[in-house]
């Protein structure tokens, strides 16, 4: 029994409402009615938006999209940064060629051919040996550079040393001006590297590395004209492409003669070596040529047929290599 009882201060029936949070705030997500000319979230139980918020708001945007712009020209550098070649010693020169037209030209042709890209650019990395340079790529890059928005750079390797100044500016004169990535359609990086062959990357997600100048060369001039459709002219400038590099380029002084020999009695009967234009034939026969030997050397056919390849510009950036 307990010492002492004391009676309850309320009744057992006596309800309490208690609170289910600490505060209430209005719903700030809340949209307004249709006939509300705002499309903002509601403040304040329904008065008008703080334009301070609105301010906020555009800020916010402007943000987003100049992250989205950095996200793209990061996704454009990955495709270099990320190849094993990146451990560049020096960068030695950057430089650009920008066509003054503001339009793009030929961004079309690029989905076709490579695919649709979410980059900032299409980056083309080159490794080539300073002790050959390749002729075939100046000459493509010289086309290039008439058709797309390109963002060339030169580099040299931590395994070659010594590189001429007329190497580090083969691409082109320094660009003054700042750019931006965004700008471009392709990005051409030629890296000056001890390697036994020629080797280009372009995806490096999505393809092996091309190794050869005469295949590297067959995919750039890709991007400048179509291939011929007819199977037999294809064929023939295929045929004349691996006679320039496998026989001119690389074979005996008896194996060169019987080419000039055939390349004068094709430009008899014919001014370019495969179709009525210039095709990738003219130009890997006409830097094998030059490479070579001197020009004034050539039979009659040939020494015409040089001539009318240098009248045309494209081959001017190949010239200085040659000296």
């Amino acid at each position: 029994m307990p010492m002492y009882q004391v009676k309850p201060v309320f009744g057992d029936d006596v309800k309490i409402d208690l609170p289910t949070c600490m505060y209430k705030l209005p719903n700030i997500h809340a949209q307004r009615s249709a006939s509300s000319c705002s499309e903002h979230a509601l403040q304040n139980g329904g008065t008008e938006v703080d334009p301070a918020f609105r301010d906020l708001e555009v800020r916010q945007d402007e943000i987003m999209r100049r992250l989205y712009e950095l996200k793209a020209a990061v996704d454009g550098l990955a495709k270099t940064v990320t190849t094993p070649d990146a451990d560049l010693d020096q960068t030695v020169t950057s430089l650009s060629q920008s066509p003054t037209a503001t339009a793009f030209r030929g961004t079309a042709d690029l989905d076709s051919l490579l695919g649709k890209d979410l980059g900032a650019l299409r980056d083309i990395v080159i490794n080539a040996n300073p002790a050959r340079p390749p002729l075939t790529l100046l000459v493509l890059h010289a086309m290039l550079c008439q058709r797309y928005r390109v963002l060339s750079s030169v580099h040299v390797h931590s395994s070659v040393s010594g590189v001429p100044a007329q190497l580090l500016s083969c691409l082109g004169p320094r660009h003054a001006d700042s750019y931006v990535r965004q700008r471009f359609q392709l990005g051409f990086t030629l890296i000056w590297k001890d390697v036994s062959k020629l080797q280009m990357k372009f995806s490096i997600q999505n393809m092996c590395p091309i190794e050869g100048e005469a295949n590297v060369a067959r995919f750039l001039f890709r991007l400048v004209a179509p291939y011929p459709s007819d199977p037999a002219l294809a064929t023939l400038v295929d045929s004349w492409v691996d006679t320039a590099f496998f026989q001119l380029a690389e074979g005996s002084a008896k194996e060169r003669s019987a080419v000039l020999r055939a390349l004068n009695g094709a430009l008899g009967r014919d001014s370019w070596l495969a179709g009525p234009e210039l095709s990738l034939a003219d130009i890997a026969c006409y830097c094998c040529v030059l490479q070579t030997g001197p020009a004034a050397s050539s039979p009659a056919n040939v020494q015409r047929w040089l001539k009318a390849c240098e009248n045309l510009g494209h081959f001017g950036p190949a010239h200085p290599l040659l000296q």
